[in-house]
């Protein structure tokens, strides 16, 4: 097969292969970027593989970094964009079943792609575009099939992750996994517990992610691969969001993690030990834990809770559109967050600064107390918010302390 018409991402590297090839050397594009391409997806990341090995490469180029010279791979940066270089090699045994015990550079693109996890991800294809396909991954993409390249419990064995990645392009594609590899899923489950929370939350997310999620989501489940998943998911009745997920999916990863706590029977402080087992930031864990319970009650919820989550408004809103909130109720959360007088505390008409002035309030603790008091009356309307009213407020909670 051969692709006459390049898109421009690979047009743009071409000089990389060229000043490979006039060396002597092999030099294909490879990995997920070709895949994308037969696909009509977007591409993002162009991938060179190489008979050369990374300090002949450094010698062909005048701009380089060792991003991973240990397995391989130099950034050349001499044409505008980066382009990794990776050397063909073959990987030893995978005793901690995340990484190669040994990398070996080799000249044989074979012995390379035979290492490399699905069909459609073993796929090359040189300067003028014409494919190389050991394993019959061009038919799994035109079939829509996720296989493993050779043995899948071989490749499973050595890296783990590629389980829950099997899941995630089968999401993401909708594609179907190949009998053999989801035999191989349901049986080398266990080993996912010897992956690196970070490494399957980035899987996980993606999948979430994917115009095919509730199907994946369905197969985690029947194959018992999440029982393995951090933070105990496995005892959760994910139906609800299986069944969200059927009509539509989340645009990013905080809506996909939010919508997912929101279905489940978690209490803010268990939401928060909950995403810390799964390693997320610090603000994926406050939007989660304070839009989470709240869209679970939304139809009462109340003035100021909405207040508290307008900066997250956008992330509300698409929760509810996969939860399928009526129209009716997200149009009364519309017009209530147009109609606040105030969508943040650095909109109050006065501040600690102001009150520290005026000789009524002493930086401290009463500080942060009084204005969030004052802040709370101006959200829900007992406050005109002018620096009149509040410090006339203000000298009334003086007093009534006095008295």
């Amino acid at each position: 097969m051969k692709i006459n018409t390049l898109p421009q991402e690979f047009i743009d590297a071409q000089p990389v292969l060229k000043t490979l090839e006039n060396a002597g050397f092999e030099a294909y594009f490879v990995g997920g970027a070709v895949r994308d391409m037969l696909l009509n997806k977007p591409i993002h990341d162009v991938d060179i593989a190489t008979s050369a090995f990374p300090e002949e490469v450094k010698l062909l180029f005048d701009k380089t970094i060792d991003t991973g010279i240990q397995h391989g791979t130099v950034m050349v940066l001499d044409h505008g964009a980066g382009y990794e270089i990776t050397t063909f090699r073959t990987e030893s045994t995978y005793t901690d079943f995340r990484r190669p015990d040994k990398v070996t550079f080799v000249r044989s693109l074979k012995e390379d792609l035979k290492r490399r996890d699905f069909t459609i991800n073993a796929l090359a294809m040189n300067y003028s575009g014409d494919m190389v396909d050991l394993f019959d991954g061009l038919s799994d993409l035109k079939n829509g099939i996720v296989r493993a390249v050779g043995d899948a419990e071989v490749r499973f064995t050595e890296d783990a992750l590629r389980m829950m990645r099997a899941l995630r392009f089968s999401a993401q594609l909708e594609f179907a996994i190949d009998f053999n590899t989801q035999q191989a899923l349901r049986k080398l489950a266990p080993n996912l517990e010897k992956i690196a929370v970070e490494r399957i939350r980035v899987e996980f997310e993606k999948l979430l992610m994917g115009s095919q999620a509730s199907e994946s989501l369905q197969i985690a489940i029947r194959d018992q691969m999440m029982a393995y998943l951090p933070g105990d998911i496995v005892t959760w009745d994910l139906s609800r969001v299986i069944l969200d997920l059927e009509s539509n999916q989340a645009n990013t990863a905080q809506v996909a993690w939010t919508h997912l706590l929101a279905r489940s029977d978690l209490n803010e402080k268990k939401i928060t030990q909950f995403m810390r087992i799964w390693k997320m930031s610090r603000e994926d864990i406050k939007v989660t834990a304070l839009i989470a319970p709240l869209v679970r009650h939304i139809e009462a919820v109340r003035k100021f809770q909405l207040y508290q989550v307008y900066a997250y408004r956008d992330i509300l809103f698409e929760v509810l559109c996969l939860m399928r909130v009526s129209d009716e109720t997200v149009q009364q959360i519309n017009t209530i967050f147009a109609t606040l007088p105030i969508s943040k505390s650095a909109d109050l008409a006065i501040n600690g600064a102001d009150l520290i002035m005026t000789g009524l309030v002493k930086p401290g603790p009463e500080m942060g107390r009084t204005l969030r008091m004052m802040e709370k009356a101006v959200v829900l309307g007992q406050l005109e918010n002018t620096p009149d009213v509040l410090l006339t407020y203000i000298k009334g909670l003086k007093s009534d302390d006095k008295n």
